[in-house]
């Protein structure tokens, strides 16, 4: 196995790289179609929805403000659940891309989180800060 020590390279110039952390949200059975969740993990605020039967996840903030998406928990979505909405500004984003197309945050998007689905479990993986 090669390693720093091979090369004749000091371990203390390397930056050390923090590892990602998946982490268990809800059961799969648990998310509906058309439903939406938030979560706090490790003190990022998130959000998942299910829709055409996969599911996505984003950052709890509207590009616009910098603020939460929803007033009341768990409501991320519009009323036909076609888009996710600012209750804020209701700006309108897509669910599968998080593109905003109408509202003060026109063409900007809400940032992804990676997800993952499997043995009836739904996982997000965050970046480290």
């Amino acid at each position: 196995m090669l390693t720093a020590k091979s090369f004749n390279l000091s371990t203390k110039c390397m930056t050390p790289i923090p590892t990602q952390t998946t982490t268990p949200l809800i059961k799969s059975s648990k998310l509906k179609e058309g439903q939406s969740k938030g979560f706090i993990v490790g003190g990022t605020n998130l959000f998942i929805v299910r829709h055409q039967g996969k599911v996505v996840a984003y950052l709890n903030s509207c590009p616009h403000r910098k603020i939460p998406l929803q007033c009341l928990p768990n409501q991320f979505l519009d009323f036909d659940k076609q888009f996710i909405r600012c209750s804020n500004h209701a700006a309108l984003f897509t669910i599968e891309h998080g593109l905003c197309i109408s509202g003060p945050c026109n063409h900007q998007s809400l940032t992804r989180v990676k997800v993952e689905e499997y043995d009836d479990q739904i996982y997000c993986t965050i970046p480290p800060a």
